[in-house]
Parts: C-alpha cells; structure tokens; sequence
C-alpha cells in the first residue's frame, strides 16, 4: 500500500477503529469469563459487552494496543511505515512526523509492534536445508560492566551474541555472481553465550528435527545430530564463508547495515525486537501490498509481553 491509498483508506480517527474492529470480528472475538462468541457492540463505550454474562471487554484488549491510550491512527500510521520499506523507522523520526509532545510512548509502540512480529514468526519453524552461523552486533556496554577492562573479540561488552538460522533450497542454473541457493524463511535469536546447549536449545525450538543443517567445526555445534535429520559441520575460511555459507552472510550483513543506517546506542535488552522486525519483513518480501494487511491481523490477535523502564531519550535505541 502506497502512502496516498494509506491516506485515502485510513483519513481519521474513525475509519482505523472501524478497520481495527472489523479485524478482531474476523478473528473472533472472545468472553475472558464465560468463554462465549456471542457480544453486542458498544459503540459509544468501544468495548464488548458478552451476550451471557454481559461482561465488558475494550475493543484494544487482547491485542497489541491493550493497556495504550493512545489514538487507533498512531498505530495504523506506524504499521504504514513499517512495512512499505524495506528498511526500518525511528522512534525519534515518527514522533516528529506525528507532532507527539513525548518520545517514550512513540518509542514504545514501535518495539510493541516488532514484539507481535516476532510472536507470530515464532509459530513457524524452518525446515529442509539450513544455514547457521553466529553474528556479533555492536550495542551499548551493559550499565554494570561499564567499570570494567574491555574485552576483544567474541568476549566483548559491548558485542552481542545473535544466532542466524536461513532457511534455503539449491538452485539448478545459478545466474553469475549469485548465491547457489535461494533462501525461503530466515530466523534470528538473541542469546546470551555460545555454549553447547544453549545452540542446541534454539536449534529445539526453531528448527525441524528433520532438517538438514550445515555450520562451521565450531564446538557451539556439537550436540546438533541428535536434534536433527543430519548435521554438515566444517571449518571454513573466511574467504570461503560466502560460498559455503551464503544467505546466513547475506542477512547478518544487511541486518547490521539497517541497524547503523536507522538506529543508534542500541541497548542489548531492546535487540531482539529489531531483529524480528527484520525478519518478519523479510520472510514476507514476497507480500507487496498485502504486507499491511498482514499486520493489521497481527496487531489484533496478539497481545504484547514488551516492558520498558528506560525513560531517556538517548538510551532508549
């Protein structure tokens, strides 16, 4: 969706609830009491009222807007802007564009947004052939190890430790200087060392046990065969990573590159939300003007879980 159909769909207040509240019949709307389908509409309050116990519930509970005052259009515009570029937007940029007196709450909607991304990626695993390989991405040194002597390499503060997974299939004639496989579904998570068990956990929950997955010789690995169909593990040059290993590059390159074009001073705690972005848009490349769409149904089927205590501008990523 453009932005001038966005303009001409979406032109008040008024048409986003009535979007927003279609989607949520669509869905199936839910009593949190009695556990009946059947509601009236209040259409002065915004809330249903259950058929049966005549318990009310607000037309932003259970979705990504509960517990958030503020306008439907908020939301509508910044799922706009989320998904018509390939690239990301900021906090800082939309809060302009939208005349908002406060950085937090704008700041907060975005990584609500990503948080259901990533909620609904999560329900798919990857499957077939898969790429994995570990990424290091540049974020603020924790407030506790500030203090302390920094560290180089793998080990180091103000480096976080991401697990890449691609999903892809070989292609029969690649076109010159193009990757021999095309990637499907790709996933990215966050973890907090590189130890055995806890790749082998991630790869549990985020591959197929039938899959096959080639990697690098390195001990992260070695508890992979008995998870999955088959593991190729083998030590690669650096200069060989783009051949052996292609698309897992490709992302965790691209990825670094939207996050130092778009946001800056990210905190360790907050990464995880801009990855499933990335990989949420990513894995519907393919969507065009549907991808809109697509959000709205995210948007209204999923609650949020994102917390934040950080209320300075600068710190906040």
């Amino acid at each position: 969706m453009n932005l001038l159909n966005f303009i001409e769909q979406y032109p008040d207040e008024q048409a986003c609830i009535e979007r927003f509240k279609s989607q949520r019949d669509h869905n199936g709307v839910v009593c949190p009491k009695c556990g009946s389908r059947e509601h009236f509409w209040l259409k002065n309050k915004l809330c249903y009222e259950c058929k049966h116990c005549h318990s009310r519930q607000s037309l932003r509970s259970d979705t990504v807007m509960e517990h958030s005052k503020l306008p439907f259009r908020y939301r509508f515009i910044a799922m706009h802007l989320l998904t018509c570029t390939k690239k990301s937007f900021s906090a800082s940029e939309l809060q302009r564009q939208l005349g908002h007196k406060r950085f937090q709450p704008i700041w907060e909607m975005l990584h609500k947004l990503r948080n259901v991304m990533g909620k609904r990626d999560s329900k798919y695993q990857l499957s077939g052939q898969v790429e994995l390989d570990n990424a290091f991405i540049t974020t603020l040194v924790p407030d506790g190890q500030k203090d302390e002597k920094r560290k180089r390499g793998a080990g180091s503060q103000n480096k976080s430790k991401v697990m890449v997974m691609t999903e892809s299939t070989m292609v029969e004639n690649p076109k010159p200087n193009r990757p021999p496989r095309r990637v499907n579904h790709i996933k990215m998570q966050v973890v907090p060392d590189l130890k055995a068990d806890t790749a082998t956990r991630i790869v549990n929950e985020q591959v197929d046990y039938q899959s096959d997955i080639q990697s690098d010789d390195s001990t992260t690995y070695k508890k992979l065969n008995e998870f999955v169909q088959s593991h190729q593990a083998q030590v690669i040059k650096t200069e060989e990573l783009s051949k052996v290993l292609p698309w897992v590059h490709i992302c965790i390159s691209n990825v670094k590159r939207l996050l130092l074009d778009m946001h800056h001073q990210l905190r360790n705690e907050y990464l995880q939300y801009y990855l499933d972005e990335f990989c949420y848009k990513f894995n519907r490349r393919y969507f065009g003007k549907k991808m809109f769409d697509r959000i709205v149904l995210v948007a209204t089927s999923y609650q949020t879980d994102f917390k934040s205590r950080i209320y300075n501008r600068t710190l906040c990523g």
